[in-house]
């Protein structure tokens, strides 16, 4: 059995890969690469009945894989590049072998694949860290469920300037319903729940057109989603509006968000 650990900046992913077997994955929050790093192997091991010897190698990969010399627990332990990990994890999860990765964590990471072909081809800083932050500022709470909760209830078109409230009609094939400017609207009077909603919008438009034009740069249709942003709901939404726009395809595989632990496994 190969352990892939995914350690980021707020959570750690851990993915058990047993060739013929079901992919098994835990993942947990802490302070610092090695406490978030061991507890969730810890809780691998612990949940799943499994012992050392089970295990082969460990495979870590994320931004405090650095943080960690040497071996894990006495177990062969590879660093493994992240991008690499990404690219290989979202080709396993979409089984396809020609796709864009929009991976999005903290930021965002584009990742073209192409057979055995992976190329990092850059992203953007906007995503999970944008609407937390954002969020602190303007509704004074970083909690992810209660932003999410607010903006389930709101309306980003009472926050965001569209292109109905500047033109007549449509502009060429942008429908007069589309933003024309996240926030360009913003009253006085906005609810925190319209805010929510206009945080959650900013975002994943931006990584929608970032992911769009990293496709449609590469000749591809179809945008993998993965990360821990790849099952929110609403950002699903307007990512899947984005694609009726531009005939863009994202996909939303099942266990996208272990993508990265999965990946640096089977690296």
């Amino acid at each position: 059995m190969v352990i892939g650990i995914d350690i980021g900046s707020t959570t750690t992913k851990v993915a058990a890969v047993d060739s013929g077997k079901e992919i098994i994955k835990v993942k947990t929050r802490a302070v610092d690469a090695i406490t978030s790093a061991t507890g969730a192997f810890g809780k691998l091991l612990v949940e799943n009945h499994l012992n050392l010897s089970n295990i082969e190698r460990i495979n870590i990969t994320g931004a405090g894989a650095s943080r960690i010399p040497g071996n894990l627990f006495g177990i062969s332990t590879s660093r493994i590049d992240e991008m690499t990990a990404i690219g290989t994890g979202g080709r396993y999860l979409a089984k396809k072998d020609r796709i864009i990765i929009s991976n999005i964590g903290t930021g965002t990471a584009i990742i073209q694949v192409d057979g055995s072909s992976i190329t990092h081809l850059g992203g953007t800083g906007v995503g999970g860290g944008t609407i937390t932050g954002l969020a602190r500022q303007m509704l004074n709470t970083s909690d992810f469920d209660t932003i999410m909760n607010y903006a389930s209830k709101g309306n980003a078109h009472n926050i965001d300037l569209q292109i109905g409230d500047i033109a007549e009609s449509n502009i060429g094939f942008l429908n007069r319903e589309y933003t024309a400017s996240n926030f360009g609207k913003m009253p006085d009077t906005a609810s925190r729940e319209d805010i929510a909603a206009g945080i959650l919008n900013l975002t994943y438009q931006v990584i929608g057109m970032v992911s769009v034009f990293a496709a449609k740069s590469k000749n591809n249709d179809t945008v993998v989603v993965t990360g821990n942003g790849s099952n929110n709901p609403i950002g699903q939404r307007i990512l899947v509006s984005i694609s009726k726009m531009y005939n863009i395809y994202f996909e939303f595989p099942a266990d996208a968000e272990y993508a990265t632990a999965i990946g640096a496994a089977k690296s």
